[in-house]
């Protein structure tokens, strides 16, 4: 894949929680200058720690900088309590990193892959239009919506609501 020989992805430390920050809030700047209110302005630490504690989130790297971000997990109160899917949220990236998205995907097809697990899911605001194609466009299916509340990837019972669209694809082993 492109990005193989020029990035490394590896799990992100408390210590690189700014630099997992960075990279939310500058994929959140690139959003709102397209008028898509996906994510908040600022993304506060206490959003992202719990799941940089868990070895959860993974930065990708580019030399010395940080180009994006992605955070997996095993199970997620939107969807049925299966053992079937990894869960995607937070996946984002800088502006110097078109295309990283695409591979990240990927990647997270082998981590499903790797646990006997069938399938990836994730959830994108039910409002941005362009993410859906996007996702739609790379095999995910629509599997209804839902509302939640709390921070972005976050399902906490309370904060302002947001309806998400909830996708999946069954997982594909890539043999580079």
């Amino acid at each position: 894949m492109l990005f193989r020989d020029e990035v490394e992805l590896r799990v992100a430390t408390v210590a690189e929680t700014t630099q997992v920050l960075g990279v939310l809030d500058d994929a959140a700047a690139r959003l709102r200058a397209r008028a898509i209110r996906q994510w908040p302005q600022a993304f506060q630490p206490s959003w992202v720690l719990p799941d940089i504690e868990a070895g959860r989130t993974w930065l990708a790297w580019r030399g010395h900088v940080p180009i994006a971000t992605v955070t997996i997990g095993w199970s997620d109160p939107l969807w049925p309590d299966d053992d079937l899917a990894g869960y995607v949220h937070r996946l984002a990236r800088t502006g110097a990193a078109p295309g990283v998205g695409e591979w990240l995907l990927a990647w997270a097809d082998e981590q499903v892959c790797a646990r006997d697990r069938r399938c990836l899911r994730l959830d994108c605001v039910a409002s941005n239009a362009a993410l859906r194609a996007y996702y739609t466009s790379r095999g995910f299916r629509h599997h209804g919506d839902a509302t939640v509340s709390g921070p972005p990837g976050g399902r906490n019972a309370g904060g302002a609501k947001t309806v998400v669209s909830r996708y999946e694809r069954n997982a594909v082993r890539r043999h580079e």
